[in-house]
């Protein structure tokens, strides 16, 4: 099958400021792609060129097989495509179910109501309005509208901005059944941890250009990575008295960076057993996304991305 969306060297400027600066990525279909970057790297401009909202200066650009760009398909296009913004503006006095059949009729062939109340979970809370949902329940809902028009791929904005933990899980696990019920998803958020759980694929933007891209657990070379082993430094003890290399980190911490982390665990649990101590605070861990995005998203030099292979 084609990829769901396709871009290659696309570019858009205003004035003197290159908004977009020759980006090429492809989604394919049944993904979560996510687009992440600080404000202003070019994230917010992509979309609504590839939503038909925007034209491009130059590139290629389709999506499920459309130029967005192409004013003779626009209706098609806007008829196979989800939105869901940061802000949705939805009558606050219609109910769940009502306000799901108002916007079924702008579609020629919408997708059944109940079915889709069940995938967002809002089971039993068709007939409240809408002003008397909790806030994860309207962004729920919001998820819903962006689905009734049957789209084969759906664009959300940032889709958990203020939720508690709680709220955010339970979003999480609604864009999984859209993924499972087929659908494509492309996500821009500013969350690390919203695009571990969620993506297939991420790519980083700094200043209009992807500086990294690839699968969530390999980013970077997060895979590959030094492996960091922090523990509180005993009482009493030096680095000097350790078995192996440490950095300081100021705060009565260090950490050791290996390549084999079994064996440099090894000798230092053997060490503190030996000594009767206790490695307190200890942990093993490799680069998060977060530190491979401040890293790129801070230096802005453009790195080669990891292109999804092809099938």
């Amino acid at each position: 099958m084609s990829d769901a969306v396709v871009v290659e060297g696309l570019r858009k400027s205003y004035g003197a400021v290159e908004a977009v600066a020759g980006l090429s990525f492809t989604v394919g279909r049944g993904q979560i792609f996510a687009l992440l970057g600080p404000n202003g790297a070019g994230k917010s401009t992509t979309l609504e060129i590839l939503e038909g909202f925007r034209t491009r200066d130059d590139g290629h650009a389709e999506v499920l097989g459309i130029d967005p760009g192409d004013r003779s398909r626009a209706r098609e296009l806007r008829e196979r495509i989800g939105l869901v913004l940061q802000d949705i503006a939805v009558e606050p006095y219609l109910t769940v179910r009502e306000t799901l059949a108002r916007s079924a009729g702008y579609y020629r062939n919408p997708r059944d109501i109940g079915e889709l109340i069940a995938l967002v979970d809002l089971s039993g809370l068709e007939r409240r309005k809408v002003r008397s949902l909790s806030g994860g329940q309207k962004r729920r809902l919001d998820l819903a509208l962006g689905m009734i028009g049957n789209p084969g791929l759906l664009f959300l904005d940032e889709p958990t901005t203020g939720f508690d933990p709680s709220a955010r899980r339970s979003a999480w696990q609604v864009v999984r059944n859209l993924r499972e019920a087929g659908t494509t998803v492309l996500l821009t958020t500013h969350h690390m941890e919203e695009a571990q759980e969620l993506a297939d694929r991420v790519a980083i933007l700094s200043a209009g250009r992807i500086v990294c891209e690839g699968t969530p657990e390999s980013l970077g070379g997060r895979d590959t990575a030094r492996v960091r082993i922090g523990f509180a430094l005993p009482v009493g003890c030096t680095a000097a008295d350790l078995p192996v290399r440490t950095v300081p980190d100021g705060a009565g911490r260090v950490t050791a960076e290996t390549d084999e982390p079994t064996a440099t665990l090894h000798q230092l649990t053997d060490w503190a057993l030996r000594r009767r101590t206790v490695l307190e605070q200890l942990s093993i861990d490799r680069p998060s996304m977060e530190d491979i995005y401040l890293g790129l998203t801070d230096r802005g030099t453009p790195q080669p991305a990891m292109r999804r292979p092809s099938p």
